[in-house]
């Protein structure tokens, strides 16, 4: 089962995945795109993110080889929560290596058919607010909706969360 999860800021997408990764039954295998150390208000969003997962979930740190790293951590028996879709993508972006986003893009979703156990993605929907002003932002809003629709053609469930409430739009809901 493959699940991406999408909604706002502060929209609920992942405590909703923490929740359907523990109801889960599986042992529970986080990959947190996010790296702490460089931005205190992102350093404390992380903090959060950890105070809120029980100890015994590994959690696995890599912003740029996504799909290397899924497939190295997803089994049968596992969960893994992929936090987040789209700081994964602001590294690629940022990084103003085309080629870099291409290739790690068409890895994971060469990857995700292949992918046993439950996987969960989260993301961050940016297409619902006003249109970016700089050259970045709008490349950034764009390989994000690229990337998002790839996932969710790929997934068995995409759910998406607003005010703390799912709304499944493909797939049954749990």
């Amino acid at each position: 089962m493959k699940e991406l999860i999408l909604g706002g800021v502060r929209s609920g997408k992942s405590r909703l995945a923490d929740n359907r990764a523990r109801a889960s039954g599986y042992r529970v295998t986080v990959i947190a795109t996010a790296i702490a150390g460089g931005d205190s208000e992102l350093d404390r969003r992380i903090a959060a993110h950890r105070a809120q997962r029980p100890p015994e979930w590994q959690v696995v740190e890599e912003p740029v080889a996504l799909a290397r790293t899924l497939m190295r951590h997803a089994a049968p028996d596992r969960c893994v929560v992929v936090e987040c879709l789209t700081l994964w993508l602001s590294y690629l972006v940022c990084s103003d290596r085309l080629d870099t986003l291409e290739e790690e893009r068409h890895r994971l979703l060469e990857a995700i058919p292949n992918l046993p156990g439950f996987v969960i993605f989260v993301g961050n929907e940016t297409g619902l607010g006003v249109h970016p002003l700089g050259d970045l932002s709008r490349r950034f809003c764009d390989e994000a909706g690229f990337t998002h629709q790839a996932v969710a053609s790929l997934c068995d469930r995409v759910t998406f969360t607003v005010a703390g409430l799912p709304w499944t739009l493909k797939g049954s809901p749990p």
